[in-house]
């Protein structure tokens, strides 16, 4: 594990996807610590050939898990579609154009079919929170990443990343709270807890 600057972190890309028809990186963090965003700034800096694949659009419908009785879970590992991830993840290395669904927060629901990998992506920049997680089937991701990413950032900074996003969701200053530590934290602390270690580690508070 080694800590890298975000210039450090794109020229270490840079040097190995070089040497790959596509280079696969995971970007795992808690929730809040700032995945999207990161994937989407390295986008903006390869430009054209690499594209973001967010686990999202992997959560269950919201139907699955009211019948499973996770819907109060929602976001925790069990309340994803694991091994169908697993499966689409395989599929980058087979296939050169690879479709994915997607998460619209606003709707809260997925959207089948949502991205696509396309033929000219070398780089797929693969955000999620369990990434990392050492439980199966998500532990079988191991074999498939070239290189693992993961987001450090305080817990106070977390929780109010958490709330200000809830409350931009419209709730109440109590209930952005409530949802920030009632479930996110909890989820924040079992992928810290059962995550193996990544290859670089990037630092931020911004």
């Amino acid at each position: 594990m080694k800590d890298v600057t975000f210039t450090n972190l794109t020229q270490f890309i840079k040097v190995r996807a070089a040497r790959s028809e596509r280079y696969i990186v995971a970007i795992s963090g808690a929730p809040a610590s700032g995945k999207s965003t990161l994937a989407a700034d390295l986008v903006t800096w390869f430009g054209h050939s690499a594209a973001v694949l967010p686990m999202d659009g992997f959560h269950l419908h919201n139907d699955a898990l009211i019948e499973l009785g996770l819907f109060h879970r929602k976001g925790a590992p069990e309340t994803f579609d694991a091994e169908g991830f697993v499966y689409l993840m395989r599929n980058l290395r087979q296939r050169n154009r690879v479709s994915f669904p997607t998460f619209d927060r606003e709707t809260d629901r997925t959207i089948p079919a949502g991205g696509c990998i396309g033929v000219r992506t070398r780089i797929v920049l693969v955000e999620g929170n369990y990434l990392l997680l050492n439980i199966r089937p998500w532990s079988d991701l191991a074999e498939i990443f070239d290189l693992t990413v993961s987001l450090d950032v305080s817990r106070e900074t977390l929780v109010h990343r958490l709330i200000m996003r809830w409350r931009d969701h419209g709730l109440s200053d109590l209930e952005a709270r409530m949802r920030a530590l009632g479930n996110d934290i909890k989820n924040a602390d079992f992928m810290a807890k059962h995550s193996r270690m990544p290859d670089l580690v990037l630092r931020t508070e911004a």
